[in-house]
């Protein structure tokens, strides 16, 4: 499989479960699918592959900024730092999502912590943070 198909698959993967938590938040797919963790899992797999196929064979590493630099200067490296994204920014995004639902924060107010997830990841984590802080109910 090439990479491009791999990449096409693999945000494909993460876009329905991105849509599934925005559009169908309390849906019986988007609980199954999304929710339970099945899609980030997915991507776990996915990334768990490239990792043994392509690092042993790649040039640089993690125990310097220009390690990475080099490690990421090759396209199978930078699709595996890739889904990792996914894989990591779904998972929280689905963690938010249950954690909303537990605390009875509005899914409008969700949905921009979602968004903020998807795109920058940390980001999203942190106003999700406070927008839990401000509209959530205190978990018994």
């Amino acid at each position: 499989m090439s990479l491009e198909t791999i990449f096409t698959a693999a945000n494909l993967t993460a876009a329905l479960g991105w849509l599934l938590m925005v559009l169908a938040p309390r849906s019986r797919l988007t609980d199954r699918v999304v929710l339970s963790g099945a899609l980030a899992l997915a991507l776990a797999v996915l990334y768990t592959g490239m990792i043994i196929v392509h690092f042993s064979g790649s040039e640089g590493g993690f125990g310097s900024l220009p390690e990475v630099v080099r490690l990421f200067r090759q396209p199978a490296m930078v699709l595996t730092g890739w889904i990792h994204y996914l894989a990591f920014d779904l998972f929280i995004g689905a963690w938010e999502s249950r954690d909303a639902r537990r605390r009875g924060v509005p899914h409008l107010a969700l949905v921009p912590c979602l968004l903020l997830t998807f795109m920058f990841g940390p980001v999203g984590l942190l106003a999700y943070t406070g927008v839990r802080a401000v509209l959530g109910r205190a978990r018994s």
